[in-house]
């Protein structure tokens, strides 16, 4: 009996370490910018934009310097919606370190949703101009799209090759240089870039798509049809569904490829 109550004592004694030491680790956590930080990451990445900046700003509570943090606010409002927001958090974090690379890109992706282009430009450009920025791929990436927007092809394409050359694997690249090549009215080298996004992420549906489509434009009717008929039951939305049936029926009577 003595040694069961000394074993109950000591679970108990143990319980109690475990609790106390709980505690403090919480009590730490509470006090630490980057433990609040990486958990406003979490919340960020599961959706959560609310609270995630809730514990962003606990992060910036606890030290005022801490610019990674207004970055992220930026990108949780960005997310709602709320680009005012997002600029301001944006601009807070440059004030703190004007060398954080990350923030002129993210600046840039916030002006060209509210229409202001040009400042947009500027942003990616200065995002770009950065050697030591690792992600070049991203502001080539988005001053492509926005010279694509704007009917500036060729800087469009220079701009997306740019981004290729970064990031060989960076399947929306290709993908975004066959839409620019298809403008260009360039359909072999359209094909070849996005055959390329295709091989990269074959489950990505809209980059066969336009595949598809191109081999159609081509009169490639055969791999057109494949490529259709292999992506059509993964096509949730109606309007799809009913455009690929539209050009199967097409391809059918173009090109006497048999039923579909």
């Amino acid at each position: 009996m003595r040694a069961k109550a000394v074993a109950v004592l000591t679970i108990c004694a143990s319980l109690a370490f475990c609790a106390s030491a709980q505690e403090k680790m919480q009590k730490a956590r509470e006090k630490d910018p980057k433990y609040q930080y990486n958990l406003g990451l979490f919340h960020l990445n599961q959706n959560n934009a609310d609270e995630a900046i809730k514990c962003f700003v606990k992060a910036l509570a606890l030290d005022a310097r801490f610019f990674q943090a207004w970055n992220m606010i930026g990108l949780a409002h960005a997310s709602k919606g709320h680009l005012e927001e997002a600029v301001k958090a944006y601009q807070k974090s440059l004030e703190i370190n004007p060398q954080f690379t990350e923030v002129h890109n993210n600046l840039g992706t916030v002006y060209q949703e509210m229409g202001q282009l040009d400042k947009a430009e500027t942003e990616y450009k200065k995002a770009l101009s950065d050697p030591t920025y690792l992600n070049r791929e991203s502001p080539s990436y988005n001053l492509a799209r926005l010279y694509l927007l704007q009917n500036r092809l060729d800087e469009a394409l220079e701009n997306v090759q740019k981004s290729a050359q970064f990031k060989l694997r960076f399947a929306m690249a290709h993908d975004l240089q066959g839409v620019i090549q298809e403008k260009l009215g360039n359909l072999p080298e359209a094909i070849a870039s996005y055959e390329a996004a295709v091989k990269i992420e074959p489950e990505e549906v809209p980059f066969s798509y336009r595949l598809a489509v191109a081999h159609f434009k081509a009169g490639n009717y055969a791999r057109a049809k494949e490529i259709f008929l292999k992506i059509s039951a993964r096509v949730t939305d109606a309007e799809s569904k009913d455009a690929i049936a539209n050009y199967l029926k097409l391809i059918r009577d173009k090109g006497g490829l048999g039923p579909v």
